[in-house]
């Protein structure tokens, strides 16, 4: 059974500015706490987490035109697992970024959850910071 968790957060900002840097693959560590470093060759992503441990992933879709990121964790402690980092504009300086994770086993939804819910936060504080 799957576990899913989404989590959403109004950013005062313009949509392709936040997609500039929720939407760069190589970026996740620098708004996402818990993870210090992420490569990327080709469709591959390697983030390390805080305690040093690689997680590779998938890189599944990465489409400015939706501005939508898709990925999947590959790590053996994960059946399956889907991650999607959508940033929808509400208007010119101003958007909604959900970030939904879906994943087996379902305790690890709650898991990811946590961290995308602190992600987003941290996204906001970046780019709204950035502005003044």
């Amino acid at each position: 059974m799957y576990g899913s968790i989404r989590h959403q957060i109004r950013i005062a900002r313009s949509a392709d500015d936040v997609w500039a840097l929720a939407g760069d693959p190589t970026k996740l560590h620098t708004w996402f706490p818990g993870i210090v470093d992420c490569t990327v060759d080709g469709t591959t992503r390697v983030i390390t987490t805080g305690a040093g441990l690689p997680m590779p992933e998938q890189i599944l879709q990465c489409d400015a035109t939706q501005r939508r990121f898709q990925y999947r964790i590959t790590a053996p402690i994960f059946r399956d697992h889907r991650g999607t980092i959508d940033v929808i504009e509400l208007g010119p300086d101003e958007c909604l970024v959900v970030y939904s994770t879906d994943c087996d086993p379902r305790t690890m939804a709650l898991v990811i959850g946590g961290g995308s819910a602190g992600a987003l936060a941290e996204l906001k504080r970046q780019m709204e910071q950035e502005q003044h």
